[in-house]
């Protein structure tokens, strides 16, 4: 049993810490890159978000403001305890249960990183919402919904019923991009912002996924 959670600490460490700081540092290099040498186009990508700002309505500032908390950190801790308490009572797989809690902590620990170093401004258009003390690169909010829904779709590819797999994977597929209009609509972040948190969210869940199915792998067949 000492050499299975050795193993596992091993894996963890070449298989998703390793990969997760050189993700980190390519998040970090393409921000500074859009603050530096790319700077005019980081301005000139703002015309999306003053497009957005013009037929924003009553209707749509209510839709997108309960798209956004989708992507809030409350949220996205929440829902990811719930589903994996409920991953490990029906499978008795810690594993498998820890992919969605791996995945929003790698991803949450590169934003941090990536925000403090970048420290990039946010649109300069009226925003709805009010400011986090975090920088506008990477989202955050875009980077834990990507993070965590593209995790459920990997778990759920596992489930045998073609209409609850699909429509699992349909739903949780979607929910991203909700998220990641409503930052762009809401004015809280440009294009490349929720473009790298979309980036930094779907690798993190495939490298805690690939953890995962590694170690699953690694197990003998009696305990298969």
């Amino acid at each position: 049993m000492d050499r299975i959670h050795r193993q596992d600490g091993s894996d963890l460490l070449t298989r998703a810490v390793a990969p997760c700081i050189a993700l980190g540092g390519l998040i970090t290099g393409i921000g500074l890159i859009l603050r530096g040498p790319l700077d005019g186009f980081s301005r000139s990508e703002q015309t999306v978000n003053r497009d957005l700002v013009g037929d924003r309505t009553a209707t749509w500032n209510s839709i997108t403001y309960a798209w956004s908390e989708l992507g809030n950190t409350v949220a996205v801790i929440g829902i990811c305890v719930i589903v994996a308490a409920v991953l490990l009572w029906r499978t008795r797989d810690w594993r498998l249960a820890a992919v969605p809690p791996l995945a929003i902590a790698m991803q949450g620990l590169i934003f941090l990183i990536a925000a403090k170093v970048v420290d990039r401004d946010r649109p300069a258009v009226p925003r709805l919402d009010k400011s986090p003390p975090t920088a506008s690169f990477p989202s955050g909010h875009v980077g834990a919904s990507t993070g965590l829904y593209l995790a459920f779709v990997l778990i759920a590819l596992g489930i045998t019923r073609a209409w609850l797999r699909w429509t699992t994977i349909v739903i949780c597929l979607a929910m991203p991009l909700l998220v990641a209009f409503s930052r762009l609509y809401r004015g809280m972040h440009s294009v490349t912002d929720v473009s790298a948190g979309m980036l930094n969210g779907a690798v993190c869940a495939l490298i805690a996924y690939g953890w995962y199915r590694h170690r699953q792998r690694d197990r003998s067949p009696a305990r298969r």
